[in-house]
């Protein structure tokens, strides 16, 4: 797990831990009742994951871009979906596909012994790389890559943590999986999108829904440059 200590600064006004202490609060009001993932949350910096025009807002209940045509989850969802993982007792290697900003990767990695986190956007995984340094979050390891095919040689993980929205639940992911491991993802269909729960035995997944969400969709391939949409 990340040291405590490595993701403490002495920010001030907007992106304060005093600030930081108010989201926490909020997700508490909203039902997030793991004292873990709350702690986790309280003590990381949101706003050293999003450009620097957008840090005043890093604590508020929205999703921010992140550039590339990607976004940094709301902090409800973020603390929705690892409060999922983490019921995956013990908590050892955790699977991430879509790094993204690395937020959730480092909160996860406050949590896990291992995450291994998979982004198809190079630039992003450069990114992230250095955020996660900077914070001193050593326990992560990164790949530019397809998600949808796991990391088959890291395995077998405890947890895996999809952030981006599929129509299926990726069924080739639940071989990396142990038995008792928990896939939580965004599954999207023609009514919208909703956060499952899968709870895998070695045979059957066994399904919880979390409710309505909204994030960019799961693609294939890998992109090293990315064309159209540009970064920070």
């Amino acid at each position: 797990m990340a040291h405590p200590s490595a993701l403490l600064s002495p920010e001030v006004g907007m992106i304060s831990p005093r600030t930081r202490a108010r989201m926490v609060q909020r997700l508490q009001a909203e039902g997030i009742d793991d004292a873990r993932v709350l702690a986790a949350m309280g003590r990381i910096p949101r706003h050293r994951f999003v450009a620097q025009a957008l840090a005043g807002r890093a604590y508020e209940p929205v999703s921010l871009p992140i550039g590339y045509g990607q976004t940094i989850s709301q902090p409800w969802t973020v603390a929705r979906m690892t409060a999922a993982a983490v019921a995956a007792e013990p908590l050892q290697r955790v699977l991430e596909v879509g790094t993204g900003s690395a937020y959730q990767t480092a909160i996860l990695a406050a949590l896990a012994d291992e995450v291994y986190s998979i982004e198809r956007i190079e630039p992003l995984l450069l990114r992230a790389r250095e955020k996660l340094a900077q914070l001193g979050v050593g326990n992560v390891h990164l790949r530019h890559g397809d998600g949808a095919a796991g990391w088959a040689e890291a395995g077998p993980f405890d947890a895996m943590v999809i952030t981006a929205a599929a129509p299926w639940s990726l069924p080739s992911l639940f071989a990396q999986l142990r038995p008792g491991g928990r896939l939580i993802m965004p599954v999207a269909d023609g009514r919208g999108q909703r956060l499952r729960d899968l709870r895998w035995d070695g045979h059957t997944a066994h399904e919880r829904d979390l409710g309505p969400c909204h994030f960019v969709p799961l693609l294939a391939g890998t992109v090293a440059v990315a064309s159209g949409d540009h970064g920070w």
